[in-house]
């Protein structure tokens, strides 16, 4: 039977990678989208790291993040950062969790994070902070519980962007691709922002500015062009690479023969193919 979301998870599997390959999400971090028909439901990779996710990667979540259907994949820890900002704003229809080093400074020092170029304004008109320390204590810093998650969606509350002290950022978007585009222009913003820290000086945009550059940088034209780019230069790594093979083998697990050796033949060394090539064309000369 065909999958009626066949095409959604491929794009939010490719969204994964994007942000891995642009350098917002690593090891740890979280991509999701609402699910497109079911507005009480949401897509999210199982438990792993976004570079290597693909489309029988998404599963199907509740906005009280259980599994919609049974499953015996891993799930992330932090599904509540996802659910509970679907269940106070019907608006978002996406939400990204990481913590790249480009915000992490703005996350540890407290510093406000403001737009300072054109395609920064994305991060809305403000950016609030969440200490989860303020409320609940001493914790290992994951937002993991239901009443965390709530609080964390309370501090985000009508903006784009939330900061988690200590810890890293939450993005939320009205689509997939406008969520990507804030993720990762929001990075490339306090990048630059501290750039210009360093030099002493710092200008922002306006309010008007911002909300000008905001307008246009979300348009289904510019979203569309970054995509496009985004994805060529994934298409590229990935060809490069020779993409990733769950069933292919590590250098140190090559298939054992019975005897125990590796089934591969191990190519000679230079100086011993020559040597080998001497004594047979030494045989071969008619004695």
């Amino acid at each position: 039977m065909p999958d009626p979301l066949a095409e959604v998870r491929h794009e939010l599997a490719t969204a994964n990678r994007i942000l891995a390959n642009e350098g917002v999400l690593d090891a740890f971090g979280h991509i999701s989208m609402r699910h497109p028909h079911d507005p009480e439901r949401y897509l999210i990779a199982r438990y792993g790291a976004a570079e290597l996710m693909q489309a029988d990667d998404i599963l199907e979540m509740t906005l009280d993040s259980k599994p919609a259907q049974p499953t015996n994949a891993r799930l992330y820890s932090e599904l509540v950062i996802h659910g509970c900002i679907y269940q106070a704003r019907p608006d978002v229809h996406s939400v990204c969790h990481h913590h790249s080093v480009s915000v992490l400074p703005y996350c540890i020092s407290g510093v406000e994070l403001v737009p300072v170029m054109h395609l920064g304004a994305v991060l809305g008109g403000r950016v609030p902070f969440w200490d989860s320390r303020d409320e609940f204590g001493d914790t290992p810093l994951l937002v993991t519980t239901p009443e965390q998650g709530r609080s964390h969606a309370r501090a985000l509350a009508n903006h784009w962007m939330v900061l988690l002290r200590r810890h890293g950022a939450t993005m939320a978007g009205r689509s997939l691709r406008e969520c990507v585009f804030r993720s990762i222009y929001a990075c490339r913003n306090a990048e630059l922002q501290s750039r210009a820290l360093g030099l002493g000086h710092l200008t922002t945009l306006s309010q008007g500015e911002a909300e000008l550059c905001g307008s246009h940088s979300l348009t289904p034209r510019t979203l569309g062009r970054a995509w496009e780019y985004w994805t060529y230069r994934l298409r590229k790594m990935e060809a490069a690479s020779g993409g990733f093979d769950a069933q292919r083998p590590l250098p140190d697990t090559l298939p054992k023969t019975q005897a125990g050796k590796s089934s591969a033949r191990r190519p000679k060394a230079p100086a011993k193919r020559a040597a080998g090539r001497v004594r047979k064309a030494a045989r071969a000369k008619p004695r």
